[in-house]
């Protein structure tokens, strides 16, 4: 496939673009400083500021899907505009875990354990998630990692679930970049969740 990844120099965007090139797909990597995009065969660096979304929807016209890995202060309307006008069919985006419940009806964001000074930037995933719930023409998925994303080798498994905080048999949730990273690039070609959200953990 043709891929456009927004936001491929950060953490997560270099992970995805480094799966997707060993998976043999072509990919738009776009970023504010592409001269930190890992450089591969495969993937062709691109200067871009994803808040402009006319000049966006000139950089993934042609593209298969788009993925973001990028922060939340590009707001979803933004995007969804420029996949529109591009006439790109798929969005996936890199989200946040604070709006996954840990009990029914009881998110994660909620509990007196999550830090105050994440909730500022977690209420800015939880925005873009109900922004995209009423989006009917572009088929989007949001994944929310686990709670947290670690720098750890990759270990090739984990698992996967919907709206709930997935944790192991000690209450921790917790995956690596490189697997986080298989699993989104696993959701791009083999669909599973068309417009809804998916999570996973070790």
């Amino acid at each position: 496939m043709k891929v456009a990844v927004l936001g491929a120099s950060g953490r997560a965007g270099s992970e995805i673009t480094k799966e997707l090139d060993a998976r043999g797909h072509a990919v738009t990597a776009i970023a504010r400083k592409p001269e930190a995009i890992p450089a591969a065969d495969g993937v062709t660096p691109v200067a871009g500021d994803a808040s402009d979304a006319a000049a966006l929807a000139d950089l993934i016209k042609g593209s298969d899907a788009v993925i973001s890995a990028l922060h939340f202060d590009v707001p979803a309307e933004t995007l969804l505009n420029a996949l529109k006008t591009a006439g790109v069919p798929r969005l996936l985006v890199t989200g946040g875990a604070a709006s996954l419940e840990v009990a029914p009806g009881v998110r994660l964001i909620d509990t007196p354990e999550f830090p105050e000074e994440w909730k500022t930037f977690a209420q800015g995933g939880i925005v873009f998630l109900d922004a995209l719930r009423h989006e009917t023409d572009i088929d989007w998925t949001f994944f929310s990692p686990a709670a947290v994303i670690e720098e750890t080798p990759r270990l090739g498994h984990f698992r996967t679930g919907t709206d709930q905080l997935v944790v192991d048999d000690k209450g921790d949730s917790k995956i690596g970049f490189s697997d986080y990273a298989v699993a989104m690039v696993d959701e791009l070609e083999n669909p599973r969740h068309s417009r809804a959200r998916f999570t996973a953990a070790y």
